[in-house]
């Protein structure tokens, strides 16, 4: 099973806030802590399939869109119910489900942006075409119609 950077710097993420918990903090709530970093990494594996799914257009269509991401947060509502219901501490569940929050803020940031090698070059920065070009719609001015004089 590989893992992307994302889910990496979450295992780390994870892992340092386990190890912490368990120096301090009571062993239920450690516990509880590790059942929702599993639970959030079987959730952030699904998100990030179901997202390659649509966005190479092998699942189509708004219904199996919204039903894989509304399935997932069901599953996800389902386990933590369970969890709190069997006596799992909420606090060190939701601090577990939350650690993937830093881990893709700190991949987002390590990133490089992706360069698109077939798009096609602009006009030369001193082009009388980008004039007519507005920046805040990405798309050319439409020309004003002045007003009729009275």
């Amino acid at each position: 099973m590989a893992l992307d950077r994302t889910e990496r710097m979450n295992w780390t993420i994870a892992g340092s806030a386990l190890a912490a918990a368990a120096a301090v903090a009571p062993p239920a709530f450690t516990a509880s802590m590790a059942l929702g970093v599993a639970l959030e990494a079987v959730n952030y594996r699904a998100l990030r399939r179901s997202t390659e799914l649509v966005f190479n257009g092998q699942l189509e269509g708004a219904r199996g869109w919204s039903a894989g991401f509304g399935l997932r947060f069901a599953f996800l509502a389902l386990a933590m119910t369970l969890a709190v219901g069997a006596g799992a501490h909420p606090v060190g569940l939701v601090i577990g489900l939350s650690t993937i929050v830093p881990a893709v803020v700190i991949a987002a940031l390590r990133t490089p942006p992706v360069v698109n090698q077939r798009a096609l070059p602009g006009p030369p920065p001193d082009d009388s075409s980008w004039d007519a070009w507005n920046p805040w719609t990405a798309s050319e001015r439409r020309p004003v119609e002045e007003d009729e004089e009275q």
